[in-house]
């Protein structure tokens, strides 16, 4: 999948649910949980040993659903999430190394930021879409946007994750240079362990409920 479709699908959605998920067992009944709350898109994280096995069975059998892997932090783990059909990369910080291999590899990735000297840093190696993080412990929407007000300029967009919920979700949404945002609220480690798909794909309809009143 290009860039562009890659772009033009997180602004049609908005909302990324972001997965840790323990066992590759459980990926097919969590992607169409999203799927059927509206959602079609995951990042599921390289946090736990069963992200790759579970990016490749989503990537398989679920191919119509937007395959991301995040906490990308070595190249190795990047080409991995690649061959195991990520279709974009995501991480908590700037590694331009892992940038530049990304742009190799024509995979879109979304470094992640928290200070100016790092957005320049960003776009200097090219990425212009970065994930703020995390954006509740480094002062949420005050902090973003001004961080943002300098950059929006370049084209640059964000991916504010970490903190965000149902109760800021639309303020963030509404706020100016965000692309999307990172929902971790949308499918817990407790909701997955616990089999709870209903109320995963419940809470997927309430969040894209709030996205559309913005």
């Amino acid at each position: 999948m290009k860039y562009e479709e890659i772009l033009k699908t997180l602004e049609k959605h908005r909302i990324v649910p972001v997965i840790a998920i323990e066992s590759a067992k459980d990926a097919l009944p969590l992607a169409d949980a999203l799927i059927a709350g509206g959602l079609p898109l995951i990042e599921i994280t390289f946090r736990t040993a069963a992200a790759a096995e579970a990016l490749q069975i989503i990537a398989r059998e679920r191919p119509n659903l937007l395959l991301g892997a995040g906490t990308i932090l070595t190249m190795e783990v990047l080409e991995k999430a690649k061959l195991c059909g990520a279709i974009f990369g995501v991480a908590p910080g700037l590694n331009p190394r892992v940038v530049k291999r990304a742009t190799e590899l024509e995979m879109m990735f979304v470094p992640g930021i928290c200070t100016p000297t790092e957005i320049e840093a960003a776009l200097e190696a090219g990425s212009k879409v970065l994930k703020f993080f995390p954006a509740g412990a480094f002062g949420g929407l005050k902090t973003l946007s001004a961080l943002a007000a300098p950059y929006l300029q370049t084209g640059v967009k964000f991916m504010p994750t970490g903190g965000v919920n149902p109760e800021n979700l639309k303020e963030y949404l509404g706020t100016k240079g965000v692309l999307a945002v990172g929902g971790t609220w949308l499918a817990t480690k407790d909701d997955i362990a616990g089999g709870k798909w209903a109320a995963i794909t419940e809470k997927c309809r309430k969040a894209v409920e709030l996205r559309n009143q913005g």
